[in-house]
């Protein structure tokens, strides 16, 4: 600031800090203005608080998933998410509004060991298809922390083409730390992307462990991929995984990658010739793919087309569907109990001592487990009588 506008600020009625020294000069040019009076604020206080964001009826949402809204499709999907017993009525309303809209879709699961590329995988794949003119919708479940509950939620930056696309809708959704990392919503989430008229719908997960038939027990089509080097893979890669798996994918066989992927195919195809079938009437076989490259996206993808054509002429798509029903119903009544279990007072009082009891050996785990129910037991006996 020159002298002469300092001046002018002194003029003016600017005054020097209280920390400026008094017999400071030029080089102390900090003024301090007087405020602005309420009467001359350039920015009337508002009358009237901002408006919350109106809370959506079972009609609004039934209506705007049906009209395929993203908008109101989101704000469904976190309905459903809900714990809030204040949400249950309307979600299961919603639910069950549009049921007769739903099952039109082609479910695929796609798990893998880390670093596999399935985000990659299914940004590549997803595009190819919501350009063939599929509408592709992406349920990405991501790890939770174990101790926050929180998540990374990072598959939308991971999938930068896709999520801007037009016909596509990505949802990533917290596991809280639920088995094999499927949420306890996501089959009513998987619902509502299917009514508000996704036809493909790619459920990614978090790893491989045995956990995964969770997500077997929710899809037509479940896809394992790994990646070159058979030797450690195959090693880190449980049986009881790859007996789920209806094909195998090796990613990342593109450039000197591409001979070392060929054989691990071969490894593959050679352990899958021992292992059941994981579908009555499909043979599993590993096949490879670069993602990065695109290459080998539209051979797998004809092989899951040429999957739901066999299984939808030998049955086995319908009963697998009323299984996964029936899966779906039993889920959510063991969802129940425990949260009736757990959330009992008599129960979460005594929890801690049991605990303590059980870790110093003076009590059996057997003991404690009845303890624990009687304590349950009795609460629910004194409900009805009271």
């Amino acid at each position: 600031m020159s002298l002469d506008n300092q001046a002018a600020l002194h003029r003016d009625g600017a005054k020097r800090p209280e920390w400026t020294p008094e017999d400071g000069g030029a080089e102390f040019a900090s003024r301090v203005m007087d405020g602005v009076s309420a009467e001359g604020a350039l920015l009337p206080r508002a009358e009237h608080p901002v408006p919350k964001r109106r809370e959506l009826t079972a009609a609004d949402c039934v209506s705007g998933v049906l009209s395929g809204s993203r908008t109101i499709l989101s704000r469904a999907i976190t309905l459903v998410e809900s714990n809030l017993p204040v949400h249950a009525e309307t979600s299961s309303r919603v639910i069950k509004e549009i049921l007769p809209h739903t099952g039109k879709s082609t479910r695929v699961g796609i798990t893998g060991v880390p670093g596999a590329g399935k985000s990659t995988f299914i940004d590549v794949l997803g595009n190819r298809l919501c350009e063939a003119g599929h509408k592709v919708a992406v349920l990405a479940v991501d790890p939770s922390s174990s101790v926050t509950k929180g998540s990374i939620l990072g598959d939308k930056t991971r999938m930068e083409r896709l999520s801007r696309h037009r016909n596509a809708f990505i949802r990533p959704s917290p596991s809280g730390g639920t088995l094999g990392g499927v949420t306890r919503k996501s089959r009513e989430t998987m619902l509502l992307c299917e009514a508000a008229g996704y036809d493909v719908i790619l459920v990614e997960t978090v790893g491989v462990g045995q956990s995964e038939a969770a997500v077997r027990s929710m899809v037509d089509f479940f896809l394992l991929m790994v990646i070159t080097g058979a030797g450690d893979e195959l090693q880190g890669i449980k049986k009881g995984v790859m007996e789920l798996a209806d094909a195998i994918l090796i990613n990342k066989a593109d450039g000197n990658n591409a001979l070392k992927a060929n054989t691990t195919r071969a490894e593959y195809d050679r352990i899958l010739h021992f292992l059941r079938p994981a579908t009555e009437g499909w043979e599993t076989k590993a096949h490879t793919c670069s993602a990065a490259a695109g290459s080998g996206i539209g051979e797998i993808w004809g092989v899951i087309e040429n999957f739901m054509k066999t299984v939808k002429a030998s049955g086995v798509f319908a009963e697998r569907r009323k299984q996964q029903t029936l899966s779906w119903v039993y889920t959510m009544v063991e969802d129940y109990i425990k949260q009736k279990f757990y959330g009992c007072e008599a129960v979460a009082k005594e929890r801690s001592s049991v605990e303590s009891r059980v870790t110093s050996g003076a009590l059996s785990a057997t003991e404690a487990a009845s303890e624990l129910i009687g304590l349950y037991e009795g609460s629910l006996a004194r409900a009805r009588t009271g």
